[in-house]
């Protein structure tokens, strides 16, 4: 063999790769319950699907002209199957330097970036990497102006393929921000933390001591923030979620969303939804039965559940197409709109409008939250923000109206163009303003100059309730249709089949481009 020196060269050079940072840096990892980055690409990936990009890229250390080391790059990047389904990784090596940002042999995230983009693919970041170092200070012997090579372009790629990314570890400073430069993202319970700045940067400039976990794990970035959207109790379950996610959306925004073969009968007529919504309006109920009684068997996927848990969001199938769906949970708030939910909402818009699927609403609204603490926290910008960002969808639409409909927030069902469909239950009622507070605004003096206040006040409401039954609204033809529950699979199967041809149309990038 002519040219077996050098092959025998990069077997042993692809050997150095394959040991990452080196037993130590390794075992270091397994101690703190975490996999090394090719153990992550061997679980997440199909069975020896990984074509790896890069893999010699290192920093070498000679000696007399002869290699003695090459410790890798702490950035492995490649091309793998998801499913079936090709898609480009992006592994952060924390064995190697942290992971360290500033750390990488070249700019292989940004070829990365740049193969996902130009091979239309979806984009998967395995994270668990810091930020800058001050280490590079003293290797360059200079600082540096804080700029990154890869940065640039993802404001394109998440208008036209799936990002996803998963904070696996302590991620700091810029794979922090890439962790949020995504349209799903998710951490793992025990390992995973997500800061700006760890606990010396922030004993640094605020003199407070606080550990990694208090400063970013699920507690702030999943339960309080909602700067993650989902959390595994395991890698191998972080695994599946990204999987499960990426089977919903196609590959890139000019093919159609897949749809997959459906066992579930598109006639089925489920009896419980006639007493899934109580004739008592102070009472609750449990959400999750009406969308397990409609959309396919076992499809619903929920995304940032533990987030803004008035408002219900997440994939979904229906006669085999992939669906948004949302609903409102009385169970938290009254289902009302905080600045949470409507954050979370907006977002959830974005993406289903990026990929064209279809928007499944099943409505009980009461409005937007207006309590002091919501108030503080800006309700009306955000109430703003999200009926702009329902006015500018153009994915078909349809509203299932479960229940009620009130205020600006009520709004938020609708859209005055495009393919929208808005269906009501009998169960439905709605208006500028729930009854009982109205009255006591509208009728003030009156109640006030009563003999009885109080009487006169349920006086006025009863007067009131009887003209807020639906089928007043239906005369009126303010509401289209109001069907019987049970019919309501049967219909959505029905309009999911017909706005496929719709989505044929508006395939590609949408006018409004998605914001993280």
């Amino acid at each position: 063999m002519v040219w077996k020196p050098e092959i025998d060269e990069l077997n042993r050079r692809n050997t150095m790769a394959e040991k990452m940072g080196g037993e130590v840096g390794v075992n270091v990892q397994h101690e703190r319950g975490k996999l090394t980055i090719r153990e992550r690409l061997k679980l997440l990936c199909d069975e020896n699907s990984f074509q790896e990009i890069g893999k010699l890229a290192g920093s070498a250390t000679y000696n007399n002209g002869e290699l003695e080391h090459v410790q890798p790059s702490n950035t492995i990047i490649g091309q793998c199957r998801l499913n079936g389904r090709k898609v480009v990784l992006n592994g952060g090596d924390f064995t190697v330097r942290g992971g360290a940002s500033d750390a990488t042999i070249g700019n292989k995230s940004g070829h990365a970036q740049n193969m996902a983009r130009d091979y239309r693919l979806p984009y998967i970041r395995l994270l668990d990497a810091s930020g800058g170092s001050v280490k590079t200070f003293e290797q360059i012997g200079r600082t540096y102006i804080p700029t990154n090579p890869v940065t640039p372009g993802i404001e394109n790629l998440l208008c036209e393929v799936p990002v996803v990314s998963a904070a696996l570890g302590s991620v700091a400073g810029l794979p922090a921000v890439d962790a949020c430069l995504a349209h799903f993202n998710l951490m793992v319970k025990g390992i995973s933390q997500v800061f700006p700045g760890g606990p010396p940067v922030v004993k640094a400039a605020l003199g407070i001591d606080i550990t990694k976990e208090d400063l970013g794990d699920e507690r702030s970035q999943v339960y309080l923030a909602g700067v993650i959207d989902n959390l595994a109790n395991s890698e191998e379950e972080a695994f599946e979620m990204i999987r499960t996610f990426l089977s919903y959306l196609p590959a890139n925004v000019w093919e159609m969303p897949p749809r997959v073969t459906c066992d579930d009968d598109i006639e089925r007529r489920e009896e419980s939804l006639l007493s899934a919504i109580p004739r008592n309006k102070r009472e609750i109920y449990d959400p999750g039965k009406i969308l397990n009684a409609v959309l396919d068997t076992n499809s619903f996927f929920e995304i940032a559940p533990h987030y803004g848990r008035s408002r219900m969001l997440g994939l979904a199938r229906v006669n085999g197409y992939p669906v948004g769906v949302m609903i409102n949970n009385p169970k938290r708030n009254g289902g009302s709109t905080d600045v949470a939910a409507g954050t979370k909402v907006i977002r959830f818009l974005q993406l289903c409008d990026t990929f064209h699927l279809p928007m499944v609403y099943f409505a009980d609204e009461p409005g937007f939250n207006s309590g002091p603490d919501q108030q503080a926290q800006g309700i009306l910008r955000a109430g703003a923000k999200l009926v702009t960002t329902t006015l500018r969808t153009q994915m078909p639409w349809i509203s299932i109206i479960t229940r009620q409909l009130y205020g600006v927030a009520g709004q938020c069902h609708d859209r005055p163009s495009g393919m929208f469909k808005r269906v009501a239950w009998p169960s439905g009622h709605w208006g500028s303003m729930h009854i009982s507070g109205g009255v006591s605004a509208a009728y003030r003096r009156v109640i006030a100059e009563s003999d009885d206040p109080a009487a006169k006040q349920a006086e006025i409401e009863a007067q009131l309730n009887e003209l807020a039954s639906p089928f007043r609204t239906a005369e009126a033809f303010n509401i289209e249709d109001i069907i019987d529950p049970r019919e309501t699979r049967p219909m959505l199967c029905e309009f999911v089949e017909m706005a496929q041809s719709v989505i044929r149309t508006q395939l590609g990038p949408t006018a409004t481009p998605y914001m993280p």
